[in-house]
């Protein structure tokens, strides 16, 4: 027996020995070709699941059983590199250095436009713009919405002054087509809304759109913005374009940024600091994070106050004529300070994922951020608002007594309460939390790829307003209110699913189901009883409450290579919304290459749909005042208000869009790329927010002026699928990339949009009431802001330089 079991035991320790020298190890370094080592380069042995990561020198070490294999060795801004290697034992070193691979419109394969099959950029039918996190960080911006601004021509952002709550949210738009017309993905996935619904006269009234802002730079591998109608492809909100924001994935080192600006004026001082870094997990997955911290202060480019507009205005009587007279010699600027405001913000972003077996991943990324804005309303000039003695000492102020007992706003005042009053003026302060997250899992088995995806997200605003008065509640008025604030929240649950059935076949299709829900937040009282507080009164209880609404929709995609230069490209979609029913898209796009991919000719046809917001269909914003001796109402009511179907106005229906495309590429030269696109956008039943409509002075018999008066309103506004409009333009592209100059390379870039066609067509739908009594849904301000309050052409000339670990950019912006 112990024979036996010495035999046994030897056997046991051939069989591990043989297994020992059976395995082999690789070893090595990875670096660049000036021999400086890449640190977390994914090195991998093809068919095999083994792979691994290199370390802080640039090192790997890959176990293997003996034999031959294909090892591939990649690295984000490099070629990947795949050398035959075969293993007979023992340790074998093998050290590769990977060339460099900028960014390049003939390389990238992007992942969106087309849900059937990835392509290369030149290899689609769209035009996209791919911009990398290089591209963004040689604008100088420390923001994503102004980075985009200063690299893509048809985007367009600015910040707008003296608007309080917009202090949250800058509105943007591609194309001219306003905020809620561009759909933003994350990874492919929607991501959530701003809670608030932009009402200001400036660019983006009456719309909503996400927050680019809670997006940290820092984050962003690149960004894919496709410059075409998709709503067949993703649904609503896509009308003239979507940009999808890919994230950095595998960890290759950790970046530390500090930033800092200021204006040529001296102010505007902006400061950031951020953090990104990750760790690779065995080779298997990854996790990478930004941790993202940001101030701005205020510049301040208040403007001269043009006295007879003063005058014509607030004046009316000799005593006020040359109250406003004397104010305006002393301060020329009326007191304001108009320009940016205040903003802090902290941001967080992690992305991570890993590999369950060969054919499966789990993947998750997650967001938050939080800011904290403070801007200013105009001065409050004595012969405009008067304080109730509530804001100001009283002091002699050097002599300087404006107020008189001819000029006094409430008469039964003391006029003594005023000595020194020069005016107030009313901060406003929001506080924003923006978040969002994405889990999912991935498969690939025989061929078919499928997608599932659980996202949340959601916006909430909550706003101070200091330094002002309620005037109603006269001296009693408190001098900080909290006016209430907006919420939005969806949960969005994705399935996507791919097949290359032949090599010039391809099909996919999938199906989302989405719930959203708007909060509207009560004030405090003081902060809307009667005039509310001044400069921003607060949301009346009886506006506030949550609605939500739930829609489900699917489609298919085809794609088909006819041969190797001709593509056609065919998508289906359908929806419908808990709301207002049905909404069916299509799309069709084809590209021909010719002379050996020298020039691509490409097309596209598609038609699409945009759901009213839930902002558009519930906000309501009104305010009493006794008028005539009676308490009536004036402000947004929503089109489902009473007083709004009074007048006839409908609820609101889907937006309806065509888009035509047709563009030509040029590639003449090694890295010398040209695209000229011609776009046409139309929409019909385009949601307009009203101009403030009242009867005409004097009238006292129209159907408005009955209908108002009976439903207690003095002046109302809503939303309506008002107009028709066309736009139309040309996007143009030329990039000359990897110019050899001196140690390192030179890029080139040109870009421009022009718009030949920015139109309201035909008459605006009005209810007959309004045009019977000689008012407009549409005054010239809001047409202007509609059809010119964007520039018609802007052109952007970028370079960049690169030497070893050295960049350095210059943009000119026209």
């Amino acid at each position: 027996m112990k024979q036996i079991n010495n035999l046994a035991l030897v056997v046991l320790l051939l069989l591990f020995s043989a297994t020992v020298w059976a395995q082999s190890t690789l070893e090595g370094k990875v670096s660049d070709n000036n021999g400086e080592a890449l640190v977390g380069a994914s090195v991998g042995a093809a068919g095999t699941g083994k792979s691994t990561s290199t370390d802080a020198n640039g090192k790997y070490s890959l176990t293997l059983p003996n034999g031959s294999y294909q090892i591939n060795f990649a690295y984000t801004g490099f070629k990947t590199l795949s050398k035959p290697v075969t293993l007979s034992g023992g340790l074998m070193t093998f050290n590769v250095s990977l060339e460099s691979s900028d960014l390049t419109l003939d390389e990238v394969v992007i992942s969106t436009g087309s849900r059937a099959t990835q392509r290369t950029i030149t290899d689609s039918p769209l035009p996209i713009d791919v911009i990398s996190v290089k591209d963004l960080q040689l604008t100088g911006q420390n923001s994503f919405d102004k980075a985009l601004q200063y690299r893509v021509p048809s985007f367009n952002s600015v910040n707008t002054p003296v608007n309080d709550a917009t202090t949250l949210l800058d509105p943007y738009e591609i194309r001219n087509m306003g905020p809620s017309r561009t759909l933003v993905l994350i990874n492919g996935k929607r991501k959530n809304p701003s809670a608030l619904l932009y009402v200001q006269f400036s660019p983006g009234r009456g719309e909503t759109g996400v927050d680019l802002n809670a997006i940290p730079t820092d984050a962003i591998k690149r960004v894919e913005i496709l410059r075409d109608g998709a709503s067949a492809q993703y649904g609503s909100d896509a009308i003239a374009g979507v940009m999808n924001v890919i994230l950095k994935d595998r960890y290759e080192y950790s970046t530390l940024n500090l930033n800092a600006g200021i204006t040529g004026e001296g102010d505007g001082e902006t400061y950031g600091v951020s953090l990104n870094s990750g760790t690779n997990l065995a080779g298997r997955g990854f996790v990478n994070y930004t941790l993202n911290f940001t101030q701005q202060e205020s510049a301040v480019r208040s403007g001269k106050v043009h006295v007879p507009t003063e005058i014509a205005t607030f004046g009316g009587f000799p005593e006020q004529n040359t109250l406003i007279e004397t104010y305006l010699r002393d301060d020329p600027t009326g007191g304001n300070i108009n320009g940016t405001g205040e903003v802090s913000a902290a941001r967080f972003l992690i992305n991570g994922g890993i590999d369950i077996n060969e054919s499966s991943q789990v993947y998750a990324n997650a967001a938050y951020v939080t800011k904290r804005v403070l801007s200013y309303a105009n001065f409050r000039t004595p012969y405009w608002r008067q304080d109730r003695g509530l804001l100001h000492s009283v002091t002699d102020n050097g002599g300087k007594n404006y107020i008189t007992t001819a000029t006094l706003a409430f008469p039964e005042d003391d006029p003594n309460i005023y000595k020194g009053y020069v005016g107030y003026v009313p901060t406003f302060e929001g506080d924003l939390t923006d978040y969002n997250f994405t889990a999912g899992a991935k498969n690939e088995t025989n061929g078919w790829k499928s997608d599932l995806s659980f996202t949340l997200g959601g916006n909430k605003q909550t706003y101070t307003v200091d330094n002002t008065v309620n005037r109603t509640l006269g001296p009693a008025s408190p001098t900080r209110f909290k006016p209430g604030g907006y919420g939005f929240n969806h949960t969005v649950g994705n399935v996507d699913v791919t097949k290359s059935i032949t090599d010039a076949f391809g099909i996919a299709f999938g199906a989302e189901a989405r719930s959203e829900s708007y909060t509207i937040i009560a004030g405090d009282d003081a902060s809307y009883t009667g005039e509310g507080a001044n400069s921003f009164p607060g949301i009346n209880a009886a506006n506030a409450g949550t609605n939500s609404r739930f829609n489900i929709g699917g489609y298919i995609d085809l794609s088909y290579d006819i041969t190797k230069d001709f593509l056609i490209n065919g998508t289906f979609r359908t929806e419908n919304y808990s709301d207002f029913g049905n909404a069916n898209v299509y799309k069709f796009s084809s590209r021909y290459k010719l002379l050996n991919d020298k020039i691509v000719i490409r097309g596209s046809y598609s038609t699409g749909f945009r759901a009213p917001s839930l902002h558009q269909i519930y906000a309501q914003s009104t305010q009493a005042a006794f008028v005539g001796g009676t308490i009536q109402l004036s402000g947004l009511f929503n089109n489902r208000s009473a007083q709004a179907r009074a007048l006839g106005i409908p609820a609101l229906r889907p937006e309806e869009s065509t888009n035509i495309s047709v563009g030509l590429g040029l590639n003449p030269i090694k890295n010398l790329s040209i695209s000229l696109d011609y776009f046409k956008i139309d929409v019909d039943d385009r949601i307009v927010y009203s101009s403030s409509i009242r009867p005409a002075s004097g009238d006292t018999t129209s159907t408005l002026f009955n209908i108002l008066r009976n439903g207690g309103v003095s002046t109302i506004q809503f939303f309506i699928n008002g107009i028709n409009t066309s736009t139309s333009g040309l996007d143009y592209v030329v990039s000359y990339r990897n110019i050899g100059l001196g140690n390192g390379n030179l890029n080139l870039n040109l870009a421009g949009n022009f718009i030949l066609e920015n139109t309201i067509n035909g008459s605006p739908n009005e209810p007959r009431p309004i045009t019977d009594a000689g008012s407009s849904i549409l005054n010239a301000q809001i047409r202007s802001l509609l059809t010119e309050s964007r520039p018609e052409y802007k052109s952007i000339l970028g370079l960049d330089y690169t030497m070893g670990k050295w960049s350095f950019g210059l943009n000119n912006t026209l």
